[in-house]
């Protein structure tokens, strides 16, 4: 294409007139390739004169769930095969600072969606829930959020969602479906609003809130005990109780029972769904086949919308326990299921990108692939690990302030427009997916709100060498546990943690005890002064700089507490989502297919997979 570019070019500086080259740019324009006209645009132009370009490009964008940065071949991993995400860094551009606003699943897509924190939106609470735990629930990415997809369906773009959401449902009835994903900007949704877990699949052990399951039976047993001992006391004349205090107890225990069980006894029924659009399509999913539809939705939508422009967002339910894997991948990985799971996710990739180029529309798609937070390292059954690696990052999922919960992968190609083979080592933040792509739609960022990501283009380009970030603060809910220094003019990255998790048992990498670390209470530490370490020098966070190593020790600390405090005076009180009301199971909320609560139904057809 460059060789084509140069010959072009050089016939149109030869031309008599300005005349001429403007009928020459008018026929490229409609009748050659957009990538030809941009390139040879941007030939002939100055850079300050390329954002005028208008040509507005295909966009898809892989994200997968709970991926570990070290799972994948082109970050360092010699034993996962990802050929398919491998080539997108062959052919674009890598970037190894890449930076998750949270490390789990619903604050982190929150902030991609939106270019904000969590804490802006109410997406992050100080109490112990910090994800969604119901689509039953009132909680979710409020309806006064703008999505950089609604920016680009008013830009013209067809867009679609294939897979998970986990952004909430509904807030006051059943069918207002106030935080869905069509109510956010999507034209399409297929997938499953909720996440994928160990619950969905019957064959695996119960993954949602299990510890509390098991003191309610505890509660409930004691109860029913406490009743049976009064009714015995009663009838040998040990305790002179009427019969009306035994039955109100009784029926209290049987209440709690009920209030409890009709809920968590059924979430596989209650959260477990697939949805098309507003309707249900299966109640509870069949697991199995997720791949299949999946994979055959998302490459529909590409040859409906071939002649764009249009956004596709593939949100994996790869590689989030259960885990659930093909016959064609099971036993494939020499790391067993789990790696089995991400070969097959690459796979998926391999499909969609042999459409785009089915199709023609590789050199006019921007294609990008990241991971919403590290890998889960507590993440095991029995002694086989189930979660990710997150390479020589220290920590994972659920850690607010460790690099390897946060730290996450990111590709970008387009060719053409980008460069291949590139590696760029600045500080990036998947926030930045929203103004990078409302530029691209010819669309402006909201100006009545505070938008914490920055437009990645002139960096992905080369025409900056630096990042615009120069602090990033890393939340744990909505606890302030890290924040991270870009000093571009020494090259340092500074980083500070104010709070960090105890691990268990102690000198271990994760809270293997709780299954995932907590962002306050007991299983913290609070450090004064705060950690400190140089990213530049230390990325794996292994030894803390002191007053004796580092001479700029307390400068740099004071700088970052300015910062913090520069950084909270722009928060504003907003409802709280996560709030126990919200998370909470409310019946009258639970989507359902049928009359509730008998909700079931299979609306796809095993056959046209």
């Amino acid at each position: 294409m460059l060789l084509r570019l140069h010959k072009i070019s050089h016939h149109i500086s030869s031309s008599a007139s300005w005349q001429s080259m403007k009928e020459m740019m008018l026929y490229l324009r409609y009748y050659c390739s957009p990538n030809l006209f941009l390139g040879l645009y941007l030939l002939l132009n100055p850079p300050g004169l390329q954002a005028f370009v208008n040509h507005k490009p295909n966009v898809v964008i892989f994200m997968a769930d709970d991926l570990g940065i070290g799972d994948i071949g082109c970050y360092g991993n010699n034993t996962i095969r990802t050929p398919n995400i491998d080539h997108l860094a062959k052919e674009g551009v890598k970037l190894t600072h890449h930076i998750a606003a949270a490390p789990l699943c619903t604050p982190s897509r929150t902030a991609f969606l939106t270019g904000r924190y969590p804490i802006r939106s109410g997406m992050a609470d100080f109490g112990g829930f910090r994800v969604l735990q119901w689509i039953g629930g009132s909680g979710g990415l409020p309806p006064n959020e703008t999505t950089f997809a609604k920016i680009l369906q008013k830009q013209g773009y067809t867009t679609g969602l294939i897979g998970k959401w986990h952004q909430g449902v509904n807030c006051e009835h059943r069918i207002d479906h106030c935080h869905h994903p069509l109510k956010h900007g999507f034209d399409y949704f297929y997938g499953i609003p909720f996440s994928m877990m160990g619950d969905c699949q019957v064959t695996q052990p119960p993954e949602m809130a299990v510890a509390l399951k098991i003191r309610l039976w505890s509660y409930t047993q004691l109860i029913a005990l406490a009743v049976l001992t009064l009714m015995v006391a009663k009838c040998t004349h040990l305790v002179p109780l009427s019969w009306k205090i035994i039955f109100l107890l009784a029926l209290f225990g049987l209440l709690f029972f009920v209030s409890w069980f009709s809920s968590y006894g059924f979430i596989r029924y209650w959260n477990c769904v697939m949805m098309r659009n507003y309707e249900i399509t299966e109640q509870p999913m069949k697991v199995e086949r997720g791949t299949s539809l999946m994979l055959r939705e998302a490459i529909s939508f590409i040859e409906r919308n071939k002649h764009g422009p249009f956004f596709l967002f593939v949100s994996f339910l790869h590689v989030h326990t259960p885990l659930v894997t093909t016959e064609n991948f099971t036993g494939k990985s020499i790391h067993g299921l789990y790696g089995d799971n991400v070969e097959e996710m690459d796979w998926m990739i391999g499909r969609i990108l042999d459409t785009l180029n089915n199709q023609g529309l590789k050199n006019s798609t921007l294609t990008y692939f990241a991971s919403d937070h590290g890998g889960h390292l507590e993440s095991q059954r029995g002694n086989v690990q189930q979660g990710g690696w997150n390479g020589i990052y220290k920590g994972g999922k659920a850690m607010g302030g460790w690099e390897g919960g946060i730290r996450v992968p990111g590709l970008f190609r387009w060719p053409g427009m980008l460069p291949e083979g590139t590696v760029i080592d600045e500080p990036t933040s998947l926030m930045d997916i929203y103004p990078t792509l409302v530029h691209l739609a010819g669309g402006t960022v909201p100006q009545d709100r505070i938008i914490d990501g920055r437009n990645l283009m002139p960096l992905l380009q080369g025409s900056v060498q630096h990042s615009e970030h120069e602090f990033m603060f890393h939340y744990c809910g909505a606890y302030l546990h890290a924040v991270r220094w870009h000093q571009k003019e020494s090259g340092c990255v500074w980083k500070a943690h104010y709070v960090t998790p105890v691990f268990q048992p102690e000198g271990a990498g994760g809270c293997y005890e709780l299954k995932i670390c907590p962002c306050s209470g007991e299983g913290v530490t609070h450090h004064d002064p705060p950690l400190l370490f140089d990213l530049s020098r230390d990325p794996s966070e292994a030894v803390p700089l002191s007053p004796d190593t580092e001479p700029l020790f307390h400068a740099i600390l004071k700088r970052i507490d300015r910062a913090v405090d520069e950084h909270r005076k722009t928060l504003s009180p907003v409802p709280q989502q996560l709030s126990v009301y919200n998370i909470m199971w409310k019946p009258w909320l639970q989507p359902c297919c049928g009359t509730f609560p008998f909700c079931w139904c299979d609306k796809e057809n095993d056959a046209d997979l």
